[in-house]
């Protein structure tokens, strides 16, 4: 007789055996062949990723998010047959991922059209809207694409740590309207940040589910956010300390996503809005500087302790930017806005909790902290309006 921990495993592990043979047997046996003779295959292929590593040659990333293996047959370009190299089988098994170098003569500055035509005769398109090289990780771009997250995320935020002089100045009731603005500016972030998740999931290759991606990152960093609070009690940090620490993780959550989009505009040659995007996220980010240090106006932090809230939330963009310039995917998109969005959902909470400790508050809701919340939202708004879509 097996011992009783074998004898467990096998208890557990037994109805999971009689459940793959029950699939082999639905498969091999059952009524999917018939319904396979009977229709055509289901093809489903996305160009995850097109890139000009050079003069004269074209690099294609397809993903096989369906169902079904697909054979890709012929390469378009502008429309025309051309010539190409598949590195790797030409049949692309589900979830699978093939690489397609297509020595096409591109013009600098012009668009251009790739399409994928499988053996079935179906055709999967993407474009390059500005013909321009693809930046290489090399020493130049690994520096210009850090310059940029700078510009964008860390020197705003630490720009905005400058008004905690100012909140220390302030009366009780006042640094109130603050915390009510910080849960604001949070909320407009969170949601933004949600936003941008679902829209980035309409991207993602059908079998990698990029809705369920959203609700994991969600789920997973404001659960997450939640255990690390509930560290604090035995980590000696002070409430409102640990809870500006908690805001900067947020916010660098979510600022990894604008690194993203900063990123990917200077890669594929949209210079014009790469630029519009770093000023648009300066004026945008400096209000988040101010939401972090809300929690500290009765406190009086070192300069060491400052620093590193600044580069929790800041640095997380320079890391978006070059992800988003040599290697983003509609995968990871989604996943880090999504998780953006969930640790700002459980740091809005945690906030609010905090607000509901003001004297004579319901809930933390009087009309000092409502007017606070409303303005933190169209604060939010407004310097979003100098962001392009």
């Amino acid at each position: 007789m097996p011992d009783a921990p074998l004898r467990r495993w096998l208890l557990g592990l037994g109805p999971l055996l009689l459940l793959g043979l029950l699939l082999l047997a639905f498969f091999r046996f059952g009524p999917a062949g018939v319904f396979r003779k009977a229709f055509p295959p289901v093809e489903e292929l996305t160009i995850e990723r097109i890139t000009l590593p050079a003069a004269g040659r074209v690099e294609v990333v397809a993903v096989n998010g369906g169902p079904e293996a697909v054979t890709v047959a012929q390469v378009l370009v502008d429309d025309a047959a051309w010539s190409h190299e598949v590195l790797g089988d030409r049949t692309i098994p589900r979830l699978g991922r093939r690489t397609i170098r297509i020595p096409y003569p591109w013009v600098e500055g012009e668009p251009l059209v790739v399409k994928l035509v499988t053996s079935t005769g179906l055709t999967f398109a993407a474009d390059v809207p500005v013909a321009t090289q693809t930046p290489a990780p090399d020493v130049r771009y690994v520096a210009t694409f850090a310059l940029l997250g700078i510009y964008a995320g860390v020197i705003p935020v630490f720009l905005g740590l400058l008004w905690l002089p100012f909140l220390r100045a302030l009366r009780r009731e006042t640094v109130d309207f603050f915390l009510a603005l910080t849960v604001g500016l949070l909320a407009f972030l969170g949601i933004d940040a949600l936003v941008e998740a679902i829209e980035t999931a309409r991207r993602v290759p059908g079998a990698f589910q990029g809705g369920g991606l959203v609700v994991i990152g969600v789920l997973a960093a404001a659960f997450g956010i939640q255990a690390v609070g509930s560290a604090r009690r035995t980590a000696g940090t002070s409430p409102g300390l640990w809870l500006a620490k908690l805001i900067a993780l947020g916010i660098g959550l979510h600022n990894l996503g604008e690194g993203l989009a900063i990123g990917g505009a200077y890669a594929t040659g949209e210079i014009a809005l790469g630029t519009s995007l770093v000023v648009g996220f300066l004026l945008h980010n400096t209000t988040e500087g101010l939401g972090i240090v809300s929690p500290l106006a009765g406190e009086r932090p070192g300069l060491g302790q400052l620093v590193q809230l600044g580069l929790l939330a800041g640095v997380p963009t320079v890391v978006g930017a070059w992800i988003g310039g040599f290697s983003a995917s509609p995968v990871a998109t989604t996943l880090f806005f999504a998780l953006g969005a969930g640790a700002i959902g459980q740091v809005v909470v945690n906030l609010w909790r905090l607000l509901g400790t003001v004297p004579g508050a319901a809930g933390g809701l009087v009309p000092r902290t409502a007017a606070g919340f409303v303005a933190g939202m169209l604060v939010m708004y407004a310097t979003g309006l100098l962001v392009p879509a």
